[in-house]
């Protein structure tokens, strides 16, 4: 992979950090998931690279991004990433995001719908499926918000032995970037689960207005993974166009537990026709 280009841009009032190989390539921007962040995709990016433009982004929060007091909902993220793509000239990118940044990749797909060229989806949360009447409860929230305190009071050491015993299919590649990020983000981020927010977008007639090519990369439940058949069957309903790609022996870190085979359906998909 070639060296870094390491930059900052103001984005509606918030500084983005994000990280660009610089190519005069078709871009990809890649949109970690909540606690990681843009150098999280370096592996990827590496494989990629030799074909593509690629930009990893650090999302508000998160690495060294600005971290505002508030404005932490999809709507406001997927906004930011927009207006970092107009911001860099980036002519239709195709647009990876992992969890967090999944879902807001489809928010961005369905407020933008003729940004991007084509979205590919690493297992985001299932917020679709989410009803007025069944609410995120404070329980959770609260758990997310204990985990994500927790995670910040860990040291590297606690970190990679986490990993290690957690996760002994990641290679070496992923674990330093992954510790990293653990020290990086703000607390603030548990606000991006918010039911009202949630709510609000409307997303399975947000989802509709979505024109590109989609790619849903989903991974066992059983091991981890977040959205099952039965959601992602939901999405496709407002999604027609949606392609799958499952990965077996997977959890919900898709391509660190299965990286070559994840890496060969991001290819086949960015090389076929329909993108």
């Amino acid at each position: 992979m070639p060296d870094l280009i390491s930059a900052d841009c103001t984005v509606q009032g918030t500084r983005l950090h994000y990280y660009r190989t610089g190519e005069a390539k078709p871009p990809l921007v890649l949109v970690h998931g909540i606690t990681d962040d843009g150098l999280c995709w370096a592996p990827v990016a590496a494989a990629l690279s030799g074909s593509l433009d690629v930009i990893m982004v650090d999302m508000r929060g998160h690495g060294k991004s600005a971290a505002p007091e508030d404005g932490y909902t999809l709507k406001n993220m997927a906004a930011e990433l927009a207006g970092l793509i107009q911001a860099l000239d980036l002519e239709k990118p195709f647009i990876l995001g992992h969890s967090m940044g999944a879902i807001t990749t489809l928010v961005l797909a369905g407020l933008f719908p003729g940004l991007a060229r084509a979205i590919l989806l690493e297992d985001p949360p299932p917020f679709w499926n989410l009803k007025a009447s069944s609410p995120i409860d404070d329980e959770s929230s609260k758990s997310l918000a204990d985990w994500i305190a927790a995670n910040k009071r860990k040291t590297g050491a606690d970190l990679l032995a986490e990993a290690r015993a957690n996760y002994p299919s990641w290679s070496q590649t992923e674990l330093e970037p992954w510790i990293n990020s653990k020290h990086r983000y703000s607390p603030k981020i548990t606000a991006l689960v918010r039911p009202a927010d949630i709510l609000s977008l409307d997303l399975p007639n947000l989802f509709k207005r979505i024109a590109c090519s989609v790619l849903f990369i989903s991974a066992d439940v059983s091991l981890g993974a977040i959205s099952t058949p039965g959601d992602i069957a939901a999405l496709q309903r407002s999604v027609p166009q949606l392609q799958v790609a499952h990965l077996a022996g997977a959890g919900h870190s898709i391509r660190r537990d299965q990286f070559s085979a994840y890496l060969a359906a991001v290819q086949r998909f960015l090389t076929g026709p329909a993108s």
